[in-house]
């Protein structure tokens, strides 16, 4: 917007001085051209003048004798011609060239090769006869100083240009900076930076437009927060009635439905508290955080290998060497690695191997999978929340929505072996 507004103003008032500037200089043109044609006909008249005071009392050839051939006090190249056409003084008159008109009493000017001529007549009275003034001025003498006026037109019209120009660019700096601002502050909030907020500036319109963008902003923290309170109370809730059936079904004789009432509540539960952790968790800006995904990896897989060895598993970690950078934080990458490597610990049976593995593919996108050797995936895993098939979506579900805003997927499989396989697939941070 900023360099269009300094495109139209440029343009506009270039075509303005344009519009001055052409016939301001053919202004200046003609005006040089009429002050040497004045000169010369001034010059021209002198010398007619100078020869009618000679005329009553001397012959022409006295005249023309008397006629100064220097230029020291008529400068101008001129020509005294009679009625023959001889040459009396100056350069011979030029081919072609007619003096008839002057002869007959006319003074005038005419445009001649090479510049313009002057044409004063002289009636002498003694003889009655018409000498003939000629006083030429040449093209450059017609056009002197129109250069330079003309480039220094030109230079004023430029500067003229880069003012008008510097001022645009001003005026729109001052609207289109707090637009930019609004912009960058709406994105930042979009990106999960509620914390973000504009300084109003500008032109009342946009200052009132930020001033409202900030109440929005104020408004959805208060909402979230709202959300936040009313999902960790209900969950709060729901933990008490929750804890008093699991109480009574350990009361319950073993069997068969005793076990999987069991495993129904402990899955309620993980439910229950997943949503606590998530009420709990501060509104944060998500936009500027980052992480290497393998060294969070290796750090999840020491931190989880005391209980896998206490359990009879085998936990391998392999990673490629490559920095694995994404655009997800720490905090995040950790939850979402203990949430898959959480279920494999919930949903087989002890002693089941489990392999971890970080790799960075084709310098583009990082690829984080977990595999085990259990009973696998259920086909219809994809409902959130289900537990089925000896796993559960609610670890996926979480690891999931933290990929995605990492600007990846997750992708649930088949391992090597038969059991479950869950990929993670991230693009590195450029």
């Amino acid at each position: 917007m900023r360099a269009r507004l300094n495109l139209v103003v440029g343009a506009v008032t270039a075509m303005v001085v344009i519009a001055f500037l052409v016939p301001l200089t053919l202004v200046i043109r003609d005006l040089a051209a009429d002050r040497a044609g004045t000169a010369a006909q001034n010059q021209a008249e002198a010398i007619a003048q100078f020869i009618a005071l000679q005329a009553p009392v001397a012959s022409t050839d006295e005249v023309i004798a008397n006629v100064p051939a220097t230029e020291e006090d008529f400068p101008t190249s001129y020509v005294v011609a009679t009625a023959e056409g001889q040459r009396v003084i100056g350069e011979p008159l030029p081919t072609g060239e007619t003096i008839d008109a002057a002869l007959g009493g006319a003074a005038f000017r005419a445009r001649v090769n090479g510049g313009e001529a002057v044409y004063t007549p002289v009636l002498l009275p003694a003889t009655g006869e018409t000498v003939v003034v000629r006083v030429f001025v040449s093209d450059e003498e017609l056009s002197e100083g129109v250069a330079r006026s003309t480039a220094i037109l030109m230079l004023l019209g430029l500067a003229l240009v880069a003012i008008a120009v510097g001022v645009a660019d001003w005026l729109g700096r001052s609207m289109v900076q707090p637009v930019k601002d609004l912009s960058a502050t709406a994105a930042t909030l979009g990106r999960g930076n509620l914390e973000a907020r504009v300084d109003p500036s500008g032109p009342p319109e946009i200052q009132e437009v930020g001033i409202e963008l900030n109440e929005l902003a104020d408004r959805i923290v208060r909402l979230l927060r709202m959300e936040r309170e009313a999902a960790a109370d209900l969950s709060h809730r729901l933990r008490t009635p929750l804890t008093a059936v699991k109480l009574d079904a350990e009361a319950l004789q073993p069997g068969p439905g005793a076990d999987r009432l069991r495993e129904d509540l402990d899955e309620l539960e993980r439910t229950v508290d997943f949503v606590i952790n998530e009420a709990r968790r501060p509104i944060r800006a998500d936009s500027d955080r980052s992480c290497d995904l393998g060294a969070v990896a290796a750090t999840r897989v020491e931190f989880w290998t005391a209980l896998a060895e206490e359990q009879g598993r085998q936990l391998e970690y392999m990673a490629d060497g490559q920095t694995a950078m994404v655009t997800v934080g720490a905090d995040d990458a950790t939850a979402m690695i203990d949430a898959l490597i959480g279920n494999v610990f919930a949903h087989t049976e002890d002693g089941v191997d489990f392999t971890v593995a970080v790799a960075v593919i084709d310098d583009a996108n990082v690829m984080l999978i977990v595999d085990d050797d259990g009973p696998g995936f259920s086909e219809d895993l994809a409902e959130r929340g289900l537990s089925a098939g000896g796993s559960t979506g609610l670890g996926l579900d979480i690891a999931a929505r933290t990929a995605s805003s990492g600007g990846g997927a997750l992708i649930i499989g088949t391992s090597g072996s038969g059991g479950g396989r869950v990929t993670v697939t991230m693009p590195v941070l450029s």
